[in-house]
């Protein structure tokens, strides 16, 4: 395998602009046709929310293997490389949707959002009465997606923000508001992850990324020890060398085809940046890999 598979919806290439900006099924419609293993992809757009409602699985995200027994719910952002192998007794709804959707869903749910920039795996066993809470907003969205009542989308965004809200506060227990100013650096601290993520592979200066959002690169790199407890240029190369990791793990790309991908100029310059970022070189991490 050359290129880690990109996809809208899970075995399908092409965005359908015709289509709803959220779709939803059952786990077992598209796991069983794959035998119950969703081998390792990603979503270039999408967020995706996978209710494990009755079964077991397993989940890779970026290389990493982690079981999950049901009632559980996964929260996945785009571009994140995850795949499955499920129980042949697996239960449960897939929810996706545009990503550029969130922010009007939660618009009225201060720093929300900021959750679900990254993977939440949230095991709801111990929380019985919020898991039944949970299943049945995810019922009550699936039968509406499902029908063509009037409101139906609206009713779908207002399930989708419940589960949301609902996920936010069991990851989020206990955590105070923030102030004003803190809340504002996050925001300045999370638009800078996605433009990183969004640029990486251009080795744009730290300047022009804190340009872009109206701040200094010494305030930029303050508030990312802050809050992400890494330097700004820290932050951007730890996406490149995730980037590379992924096609290191999951392609058949040589050190020098990855380089090219991530745009280096100089292949032994790439092997000696991630050694430097990892302690091992391209192939040595790959060869721990299998």
């Amino acid at each position: 395998m050359s290129t880690i598979p990109t996809y809208a919806l899970y075995g399908e290439y092409k965005d359908d602009p015709g289509a709803d900006w959220v779709h939803c099924e059952t786990i077992q419609s598209r796991s069983r046709l794959h035998n119950y293993v969703i081998q390792p992809h990603r979503h270039e757009r999408l967020f995706q929310i996978l209710h494990l409602a009755s079964g077991r699985a397993e989940i890779v995200v970026d290389g990493r293997h982690t079981m999950l027994d049901a009632p559980c719910i996964v929260a996945l952002p785009p571009m994140v490389v995850h795949g499955y192998t499920f129980s042949p007794d697996v239960g449960g709804t897939v929810l996706t949707l545009f990503e550029r959707r969130l922010a009007s869903i939660l618009d009225a749910a201060e720093d929300i959002e900021a959750t679900f920039q990254s993977v939440q795996i949230v095991p709801l066993a111990r929380h019985p009465e919020i898991a039944q809470t949970l299943a049945a907003d995810m019922a009550h969205l699936a039968a509406e997606f499902a029908g063509r009542a009037s409101g139906r989308l609206a009713m779908i965004e207002a399930r989708l923000a419940l589960i949301l809200i609902a996920l936010h506060r069991l990851q989020g227990a206990g955590r105070q508001a923030s102030p004003e100013a803190h809340a504002r650096a996050f925001h300045h601290v999370m638009r800078f992850r996605q433009l990183v993520d969004q640029e990486f592979r251009s080795h744009k200066p730290i300047e022009i990324y804190a340009r872009r959002l109206g701040l200094t690169a010494t305030h930029l790199n303050r508030i990312c020890r802050e809050h992400l407890g890494e330097t700004a240029l820290g932050i951007v190369h730890q996406r490149i060398v995730l980037e590379a990791k992924r096609y290191l793990t999951f392609t058949s790309l040589s050190a020098k085809e990855v380089a090219l991908a991530l745009a280096f100029d100089d292949p032994s310059y790439f092997t000696r940046f991630f050694k430097r970022e990892t302690g091992l070189s391209p192939m040595a991490f790959r060869a721990l890999q299998k």
